[in-house]
């Protein structure tokens, strides 16, 4: 949420959150998209109260962890149900050595990493050098 809130506020713009489902503070009128992590191994359900988003709105995505990508897929879903524009995808930190950046890129996101992983073998992280 921090690297969310940093970006918003550098911006100068609002800034939601997606929750998980069973979230208390979740009522009805929910934008909702499934989400497989790769590092829990498990299925959520994400979702955004529709008051908060609209189709005219242009939505930066931040996230703390790239891997397969599936996350940041879920939240783009989340965006397109309000009919806004993903005009990005911001990662804190990318597992390059994974595919989520990849099918990002094929799903035609632009994505910015602040690190790119490049290897986590024998207990040294090696980072992708631009």
């Amino acid at each position: 949420i921090a690297p969310a809130v940093m970006a918003g506020l550098e911006l100068g713009v609002p800034v939601i959150f997606a929750r998980k489902y069973q979230s208390l503070t979740l009522k009805d009128d929910l934008y909702r998209s499934k989400v497989f992590s790769f590092t829990k191994q498990t299925e959520s359900t994400i979702a955004i109260s529709n008051k908060h988003i609209h189709a005219t709105d242009k939505v930066l995505v931040i996230d703390d962890f790239l891997a397969n990508g599936q996350a940041a897929l879920g939240l783009a879903d989340l965006i397109h149900q309000a009919q806004a524009e993903v005009v990005g995808i911001g990662i804190v930190i990318e597992k390059s050595f994974q595919s989520g950046r990849e099918l990002l890129l094929e799903k035609g996101y632009r994505v910015e990493s602040l690190a790119r992983v490049k290897s986590l073998a024998n207990g040294t992280v090696e980072f992708v050098r631009d």
